[in-house]
């Protein structure tokens, strides 16, 4: 859904949730979230990389984009478009290389 239509007091369905479509939706149950409520206090990227091995595809890292602008939503922050996230995502990333964690 668009980041600007979203209502908390409306959030029934994954589909409820900003920048969720019917596609992130699917990848969504793969990783055993059905509900908007079990995203609080998931990790972004551990989604991310629960969704490369379950898939055994390397995501689109804009994927990492769209899960960061869920995590945050759900901590209470406003809804924000996936793209809004992309400089972030590159920068925890490039901290992931770094450390050496993560091999998707």
């Amino acid at each position: 859904m668009n980041p600007a239509k979203v209502s908390r007091d409306r959030l029934k369905e994954l589909t409820d949730l900003p920048n969720i479509g019917a596609s992130l939706a699917r990848d969504l149950r793969l990783i055993g979230i059905f509900r908007p409520e079990q995203l609080a206090g998931r990790s972004a990227l551990e989604m991310y990389h629960d969704l490369c091995r379950i898939t055994d595809t390397r995501q689109d890292p804009c994927v990492l984009d769209v899960f960061m602008s869920l995590t945050s939503f759900m901590s209470g922050s406003e809804p924000r478009t996936w793209w809004s996230f992309t400089e972030e995502r590159k920068r925890l990333l490039s901290q992931e290389r770094a450390g050496g964690e993560g091999t998707n």
